[in-house]
């Protein structure tokens, strides 16, 4: 068994401001700086792919797309998941859905947020939408790890107990693990699942391996867009089932579907049909 090893999610305090007659207290989190890390290694990525024969991408076109997709992300994900998961708090205190420091992005909420600045982006430059996402979605993967270690640092999104050997038991002194606590707020709690690094792992680790080496070839139009749906979609719901629901949701159904499996379904589902029609149409192109 592990115990959690109680990080800090502030990586740099810029002391106390007193401005327009409120105290603020600015600080740079752990988990915006994995959200950064995660931009920059998906540009470096699509740089890569920019350079192989044949790809229409330039440096300016480059950071562009970078720029649609990073605005996609942060307004899609606060967005999806304030809607999603937190509505009630949101009515409570609308200006809860600006702090984002306190963790709670929605990855469906970030897709759906990205996919329309995409689509604007495509009639902007006259691109085919599939042409783009395609493009994307392999290095995808690379901001989804950083942002489930995010999720690590920030010590939330854990998963049930377990009794396996890398279980983490958690500081039950501590509030923001109160939820897996239960009405012990001293010592340690049972040790946890940690679901974050397991998603850190296949949403991405796997995903960017596999992605990166099936697009290395080319492939019908769709096809790689919609495997990234797949493996999405299908990690998240398989991960669900150790993740604790969360806090303010709980199951939705069956003392065991989350909503995030709700979600997730309909993505499963939309990616195998791109493949399928994708396919369909290159077998027809090629007769």
């Amino acid at each position: 068994m592990l115990t959690y090893p109680n990080i800090d999610p502030v990586a740099l305090s810029l002391g106390t401001w007193h401005l327009f007659g409120h105290l603020f207290q600015p600080a740079i989190h752990w988990y915006g700086i994995t959200y950064l890390v995660g931009f920059l290694g998906g540009y470096y990525c699509m740089y890569l792919r920019s350079k192989k024969p044949g790809s229409v991408w330039n440096a300016v076109q480059l950071q562009d797309l970078l720029f649609y997709v990073a605005l996609g992300v942060v307004l899609g994900g606060r967005t999806g998941y304030m809607l999603f998961y937190d509505w009630d708090g949101l009515m409570a205190d609308p200006k809860s859905f600006f702090f984002v420091w306190n963790g709670g992005m929605s990855f469906h909420g970030g897709l759906l947020g990205v996919l329309l600045a995409m689509w604007i982006l495509c009639r902007q430059t006259g691109r085919r939408f599939f042409d783009v996402t395609d493009f994307i979605a392999p290095v995808v993967p690379v901001g989804l790890g950083a942002g489930r270690l995010g999720n690590f640092i920030n010590g939330e999104l854990w998963g049930k107990a377990t009794d396996l050997p890398w279980g983490m038991r958690l500081d039950c002194a501590q509030e923001r693990f109160w939820y897996y606590c239960g009405d012990q707020h001293t010592g340690y709690s049972l040790p946890h699942h940690p679901s974050q690094l397991y998603e850190l792992l296949l949403e991405g680790v796997v995903m960017f391996t596999v992605l990166w080496l099936y697009s290395a070839k080319k492939r019908p139009a769709m096809a790689v867009s919609g495997l990234f749906a797949i493996l999405y979609g299908s990690f998240r719901f398989i991960i669900e089932f150790v993740r604790m629901p969360d806090q303010q949701l709980g199951y939705l159904a069956f003392g065991w579907l989350t909503m995030g499996q709700i979600l997730s379904l309909p993505l499963i589902a939309v990616g195998i049909g791109l493949m399928v029609y994708a396919y369909r149409r290159a077998g027809r192109e090629a007769a």
